[in-house]
């Protein structure tokens, strides 16, 4: 059974940072699409950046590209999201999300893979 667990959320003022630790369990990491969405208060989840099985491909939503960047690292079954100049807007639950069955990044942007974190609070005051 794969699980995933996320860490790192907070309270943060406007223009500040975070970053966000997703850490796998039960499954060869490297075989996994992985991913990072966001539920807003009153919003659907949103796809927020995606890191493809070889690292070799990052994929990101418009509303964070040059702010957000995904990394992942192999050996310790871990994915990251660093958040640079953070923003009121950015205040959401953000989910870990990891895929192993092929699908293609514009699925896993609409609706993400079949495992999915428990979401830790990202809370930016202005």
């Amino acid at each position: 059974q794969v699980q995933l667990a996320e860490s790192g959320g907070g309270l943060v003022q406007a223009g500040g940072s975070l970053r966000l630790s997703c850490a796998a369990s039960g499954g060869t990491f490297r075989s996994f699409a992985l991913s990072w969405f966001r539920q807003a208060p009153g919003k659907d989840r949103e796809f927020v950046a995606g890191s493809s099985r070889t690292s070799s491909t990052s994929y990101y939503a418009d509303s964070v590209k040059g702010r957000f960047t995904i990394s992942r690292d192999d050996a310790k079954n871990t994915v990251h999201l660093q958040m640079n100049s953070l923003e009121p807007e950015d205040t959401a639950v953000y989910y870990c999300n990891a895929d192993r069955s092929g699908l293609s990044w514009a699925t896993l942007r609409l609706r993400g893979g079949r495992y999915w974190g428990q979401g830790t609070q990202v809370t930016v005051s202005s």
